[in-house]
């Protein structure tokens, strides 16, 4: 069997068994296939109707198995891109999705391009939004905290591995371990999801670190600790911004304005959603 045939048939695997509409399986098909063979798109186009080697036919099919089986494609690959960044993901890290890309962009219109400031990233994950704001804004100076870490040394590979050097990383629960440092900005993606929801139990939600994900009955529990504790490090102007579920922006925006928050806006991603919700503390520091 060559490896055209070869994709046709986990195209098909991957749509009956996981229910990807026909773009994803073949993407999927095409990027565990790639990885199999070590070689990119542009040669698998010119050799797809190759046969495939013995070596290579073991790799695609424990790779095809796997994912058949509900893992995520990222933790398969060992890789991630996000804002144009690839980055090692592993299960200790939240896989990076497109509608994060929203915060990393709310951000971005927060800092010149020609300006120094301080950004903290809580909850940094495998990096993907503290990198991606460093490599974007060179002068930024950006601290990164995760309780596990595990997940900062997945995060501090990656900044290596993509030679990013105006980043720090920080063992911290939260803002818990940075005392009397100040920031001009604060961003997050926090754990968001009520503990019950179902989709929790479905899809690749089932392979990634539930610390990442959920977050108490209403999914708020974490941002309700970030929005109080935020003014103590923030300069008066300073910024919180956060991402959150597709409901909670009103939510959202009632913690920050009760806690002395003011010039709440909020962000859509792609699809129209409100992701992210950002806020200004104009006074004096507590």
């Amino acid at each position: 069997m060559n490896m055209h045939a070869r994709l046709t048939e986990a195209q098909k695997l991957l749509a009956e068994t996981l229910k990807l509409d026909a773009r994803e399986a073949r993407l999927e098909a095409r990027l565990l296939m790639q990885a199999a063979l070590r070689k990119d798109h542009a040669w698998l186009l010119a050799h797809e109707h190759d046969s495939l080697d013995a070596e290579p036919s073991g790799r695609f099919a424990f790779a095809l198995e796997r994912r058949l089986s509900g893992e995520p494609v990222a933790y398969i690959l060992g890789k991630r891109e996000f804002f144009g960044l690839e980055l090692h993901v592993t299960p200790d890290t939240l896989i990076p999705r497109p509608d994060t890309e929203t915060l990393v962009e709310a951000a971005l219109q927060q800092i010149a391009p020609d300006a120094s400031c301080k950004v903290l990233d809580l909850g940094t994950g495998s990096g993907a939004i503290a990198l991606a704001i460093a490599a974007t804004r060179a002068l930024a100076e950006v601290t990164a905290v995760d309780a596990s870490a595990d997940a900062l040394e997945v995060a501090t590979a990656n900044a290596a591995a993509l030679g990013i050097g105006n980043v720090r990383f920080v063992q911290s629960n939260w803002l818990s371990n940075l005392p009397g440092q100040i920031f001009d900005l604060i961003v997050s993606n926090p754990p968001y999801i009520p503990s019950a929801d179902e989709h929790l139990r479905q899809g690749d939600l089932r392979f990634e670190p539930l610390s990442a994900l959920a977050s108490g009955i209403d999914g708020l529990d974490d941002i309700r600790t970030i929005v109080a504790a935020a003014p103590q490090y923030l300069i008066p102007g300073g910024m919180l911004l956060l991402e959150h579920g597709y409901d909670q922006s009103a939510c959202v925006a009632d913690l920050m304005l009760r806690q002395g928050f003011e010039e709440v806006t909020h962000h859509p991603d792609l699809a129209g959603i409100l992701r992210v919700t950002a806020a200004k503390w104009n006074q004096p520091r507590r």
